[in-house]
């Protein structure tokens, strides 16, 4: 998929995306900080990744679907870098990924998000219906035992 407007371009081909400029918005973010990069290159890998090009062809913006492309998706490190907001690409991203043929008849689409709430909720989020069904296993210092070198804390029932 490749979409034009005003100069830019919105493409889902991850050769077009680089890791690296993705990274270094990232690794600075509330929801990401401290992310290594070769997380963020298995991610993009394992996505489906919508990448926004500036006119000169660097990064402007990013968003990713952690998705099986089937019941279900994920959105998440949707970003447009400061120099290319107040245009509209924002939501020009989400409504294209929202309308992206492998995302078409999901069951769930989930996201989260601690202060672009009104974007979202043009876009057709709400909150959680039965919060009290919602469940996380989080583990907020992966990315710093990464850093340190050591091994995640994977627990597993396996032999």
């Amino acid at each position: 998929m490749e979409l034009h407007r005003d100069g830019y371009i919105l493409t889902d081909s991850t050769d077009r995306i680089d890791p690296d400029q993705v990274h270094a918005f990232l690794a600075r973010s509330y929801w990401a900080q401290g992310i290594p990069l070769e997380t963020v290159r298995r991610s993009i890998r394992n996505s489906l990744c919508l990448g926004l090009l500036a006119p000169d062809a660097s990064l402007a913006g990013f968003a990713r679907a952690v998705t099986d492309r089937a019941t279900f998706a994920y959105l998440c490190d949707v970003f447009v870098l400061e120099a290319h907001r107040s245009r509209g690409l924002g939501s020009w991203m989400v409504d294209s990924l929202l309308a992206h043929p492998d995302l078409q008849d999901l069951r769930r689409f989930n996201l989260v998000t601690r202060d672009a709430h009104a974007l979202y909720t043009r876009h057709g989020f709400r909150a959680v219906a039965h919060p009290d069904r919602y469940m996380e296993r989080l583990d907020p210092e992966v990315y710093k035992r990464l850093a340190e070198g050591r091994n995640s804390h994977v627990r597993s029932s396996l032999p």
